[in-house]
């Protein structure tokens, strides 16, 4: 799961850049980098850290020109060592930067087509690299002396071709312009936008829609799956779908937990599919228990993302919505954090309790997902130690039971709390007096209500059916070996307190 941006201005871009990455801050927070153009040069900074951390005066100074592309990253494939920061960057063809969000599920081919057919190195152990050496591959291939629209959309489509699994990507080409693609299922969110200046039109591209509010740009669509949006040099557009079938099945999980709710993705408010979540989990718990046996006295939300569901649940239960615990918002998100001593300890630090709203009362908590269960374990603890009678769940999530390959850090199926146990099972392991999931039907219903485009959805965490059609067991468990625990420890154990920095000027 990463933020990727990419614009061309009638102005420096670096601000800009900046900005529209502190938006996507919540799609990565643990590296950023920004790139930029000018005279046929090329400047680059990134580094491990929040965005606000990475880039110091000193280096926007630096970062100079009217085009570039920015990248806030978590790690999903390789390690977090800084190395592996984006955008990543070659110098044959023109020179190449590219940024990306999304994984390979055919990587280890790739990897290996590249270095034997194609002669190309890679230096890391990031599917970003690979992705950026078969585009940079398929622009060579095209023999221009400096590329127009026409070639570029012929590399792209020489990517589809090559490429399987989920990637959004902005690419910067030395004196031509940016590019931005999407896989041809749509699996990953990519927008652009359109601003009127008096010295003409701009036009930029974004993970999401509240990147393109915060710069002034009016949203003009997604790019399409299998689509690739270019922006050249002198600011003109062009599109142009590179794929012969699509069909858009974007990551449904985007929704419920990874989106802001405030942005617009493929036709769909964030926001509104929320409220809908909240509504159709009311539906489900009036349904269970009729007459109001359900016995709740509050609803209070698990800070951020349940509480746009809680507020139309409440309602429709016609119980009180009250704000039961205070987030502290410098602590990372725990579901991917190594280690479940290292995920309680999390819990406790971000969040706290206000007594007075659960001393006596039955209380049912509303969390957007349950993954291992830590979370939502100690939570409940914590509700009961504040005073709490009985304590409810409810997921705006069915059960996570599978891994996702599709760029969102998740564990081994093993390690899901879900993992071979029913519903009462999973209440009683967390500790909640009774425990209710979203339904697959209605989580999917909430999401696609407003799109006329939405023809599927890549619902894989929950049922196991992946949408490119190439997992299988094999695959799932070679996952396993990377994503579990203990595999995390190592690989941070290794890494250490790696905190390089890489800074090119390099001509193009």
């Amino acid at each position: 799961m990463c933020g990727i941006a990419g614009l061309v201005s009638r102005e420096g871009v670096n601000q800009q850049i900046y900005d529209a990455l502190t938006v996507l801050q919540h799609r990565g927070q643990d590296a950023a980098g920004m790139v930029t153009s000018q005279d046929r040069r090329m400047y680059l900074r990134k580094a491990n850290g929040l965005v606000r951390d990475v880039f110091q005066q000193h280096h926007m100074q630096r970062l100079v020109g009217k085009m570039g592309i920015g990248h806030v990253r978590y790690p999903t494939a390789g390690s977090s060592t800084s190395a592996e920061a984006q955008p990543m960057y070659v110098n044959s063809p023109y020179g190449i930067a590219l940024a990306h969000n999304g994984n390979l599920t055919n990587a280890a081919e790739l990897a290996s087509d590249l270095y034997r057919s194609d002669l190309r190195h890679l230096n890391t152990n990031s599917d970003s690299e690979i992705l950026l050496n078969v585009f940079a591959h398929e622009l060579q291939e095209q023999k221009a002396l400096l590329p127009r629209a026409e070639h570029i959309f012929a590399a792209i489509t020489g990517v589809h071709k090559r490429c399987r699994g989920a990637y959004a990507a902005v690419a910067m080409v030395i004196g031509c312009g940016i590019v931005a693609f999407r896989d041809p299922h749509g699996i990953r969110p990519l927008v652009f936008g359109r601003r009127v200046t008096a010295a003409g039109e701009e036009f930029m591209v974004a993970s999401e829609s509240v990147a393109l509010d915060m710069l002034g740009f009016e949203l003009v669509r997604d790019v399409a799956p299998g689509e690739a949006v270019f922006i050249d040099e002198a600011g003109a557009l062009r599109t142009h779908q590179c794929v012969p079938q699509k069909s858009l099945s974007p990551c449904i999980f985007e929704h419920v937990y990874l989106a802001r709710p405030d942005s617009i993705m493929d036709e769909v408010s964030v926001y509104k599919s929320r409220l809908r979540m909240g509504e159709k989990l009311a539906d489900r718990i009036l349904a269970r228990y009729p007459n109001n046996a359900h016995d709740i006295d509050v609803v209070i939300p698990i800070p951020d993302t349940g509480r746009t569901a809680a507020l139309p649940l409440a309602y429709q239960l016609g119980v009180k919505f009250r704000e039961g615990f205070v987030k502290n918002r410098y602590i990372g998100r725990t579901f991917i954090m190594p280690g479940q001593t290292q995920r309680q300890n999390s819990v406790r630090q971000k969040l706290n309790p206000i007594e007075l709203e659960f001393r006596d009362k039955n209380v049912l908590l509303v969390d957007d997902s349950i993954v291992r269960g830590t979370t939502s374990q100690e939570i409940i603890k914590m509700a009961r130690d504040a005073g709490a009678r009985r304590v409810f769940m409810a997921s705006m999530a069915p059960p996570v039971r599978c891994p996702n390959v599709y760029g969102i850090d998740m564990a081994s199926a093993q390690e899901f709390v879900a993992h071979e146990r029913s519903e009462e099972e999973i209440g009683q392991i967390i500790g909640a007096d009774w425990l209710v999931y979203q339904t697959l039907s209605d989580l999917e219903e909430s999401v696609s209500e407003g799109s006329s485009k939405i023809e599927g959805f890549d619902s894989s965490v929950f049922n196991g059916e992946y949408v490119t059609g190439d997992i299988d067991a094999a695959y799932l468990e070679r996952l396993s070996l990377t994503r579990n625990d203990q595999s995390k420890s190592v690989r941070e154990s290794q890494n250490g307190q790696d905190h390089t920095i890489i800074e090119l000027h390099n001509h193009a």
